[in-house]
């Protein structure tokens, strides 16, 4: 079949929309962690330890789901990750313990984001789109996650609400297959991989990137962001309840990142294209920590929450286009689901403790206050160390050193 119905246009709204039912679904996590948690008679680390267990794995899978998708086209592998995605939501509500949660919502939904989400779809936005449209493209397939979390959120708690947790995740799981059919378009011809650059092997762009000093920055700044925003995607409603408010405010603070998000997200990747991204990825860490600090000290009410989710949302995702700029600006388009995979590990280590800490320090202290206390140190730390890196093309700089 001829290829030449599958432009760039149709690529990118593709791979928008299966960005946007992932992420959209998997946001809506957290709001399933007191009623199930209730109901099962779990602690809350449990839950918790599922949670992280499937950032976990879709970090650890992801270097090698996109570099499947380098080898074979992003096609193939989207279509997998979207069954067990699929599979690993339906299965979730039926879990009768900690271990087939882990089970489910650890490993079958955690390799099904490693195929389906931020690196392999950027693989194939990335080599679709012109050198100097790419920034522009990266950054609308990440606005697209944004707009899901926002549109899912509330939909997800109305389910819980009308419904019951069980039928809400049962919902999910049927629409999360709705990503397969996009994997026809996002199959990539042969003949794309062959053209996407140097002859460089697997072997040695891997050497290059891990001898990069910047790139093993960029790789520690990333895992603070994957503890910042599960922590805060997983716990935040929780947090509420233990105040007082209505879970309807936990919610609507969840949409409200989403939303503000897509702001936050569209205009930094935009500004990445005219501007150092290291030092707006810098900025991003430290306002992050700021703006956590400002709502601690602050009382808990749900307009406090309110302001709260829409500064954070602001600063959410942001960091996405930046660091996939980054890594293609730095090394190319040849290797970019597998490099970008190996930093988005380091994210999902992040996301892991982010997740399963919040609830193992809840259930011994009774509070969240130390994990806060961790996420705006970590903050400042990656503000930090975003800093040094060298911003400059490797294979320019390896012409200059020969």
């Amino acid at each position: 079949m001829s290829a030449q119905w599958r432009t760039a246009r149709l690529i990118l709204v593709c791979a928008a929309l299966a960005i946007g039912l992932t992420m959209g679904i998997r946001h809506t996590f957290g709001l399933f962690l007191q009623p199930m948690s209730s109901t099962l008679g779990w602690g809350r680390e449990v839950f918790a330890f599922g949670l992280a267990l499937q950032n976990i794995i879709w970090g650890a899978a992801q270097p090698f789901a996109g570099m499947l998708a380098d080898r074979y086209g992003s096609g193939r592998v989207i279509f997998v990750a979207a069954l067990l995605y699929a599979l690993g939501v339906l299965l979730m509500g039926h879990s009768g313990s900690g271990a087939e949660f882990s089970l489910t919502a650890g490993l079958l939904v955690g390799l099904g984001l490693s195929g389906a989400t931020f690196s392999v779809l950027f693989a194939a936005v990335g080599r679709a789109t012109p050198p100097e449209k790419r920034a522009t493209a990266l950054t609308l397939v990440s606005t697209a996650g944004s707009l899901g979390q926002f549109l899912m959120v509330p939909a997800g708690q109305a389910l819980i609400d009308h419904a019951g947790w069980l039928v809400a995740l049962t919902v999910m799981g049927a629409m999360a297959l709705l990503v397969a059919p996009a994997a026809f378009v996002l199959a990539e011809p042969a003949s794309k991989h062959a053209a996407a650059g140097s002859e460089q092997t697997v072997r040695e762009a891997l050497a290059e990137a891990f001898k990069h000093r910047g790139f093993r920055l960029l790789t520690l700044g990333y895992f603070v962001c994957g503890f910042q925003v599960v922590f805060i995607g997983a716990h935040l409603p929780a947090f509420l309840g233990d105040r007082g408010l209505d879970a309807s405010v936990g919610m609507t603070a969840l949409a409200l990142v989403g939303l503000f998000n897509i702001f936050g997200t569209y205009l930094f990747g935009r500004l990445g294209e005219h501007f150092a991204k290291k030092y707006l990825l810098a900025s991003l860490y430290f306002s992050r920590s700021v703006v956590i600090a400002i709502y601690l000290l602050s009382p808990i009410t749900a307009l406090s929450t309110y302001l709260f989710a829409c500064a954070i949302g602001f600063l959410w995702l942001s960091t996405v286009p930046l660091t996939n700029g980054l890594v293609v600006q730095i090394f190319g388009v040849k290797y970019l689901g597998m490099l970008s995979g190996f930093v988005f590990f380091s994210h999902q280590v992040g996301s892991f403790f982010g997740a399963w800490l919040g609830g193992y320090i809840f259930d011994a202290t009774g509070a969240y206050t130390l994990m806060w206390i961790i996420a705006i140190a970590l903050g400042v730390i990656a503000a930090v160390i975003n800093i040094p890196i060298d911003e400059r093309p490797a294979a320019s700089m390896r012409r200059q050193a020969a």
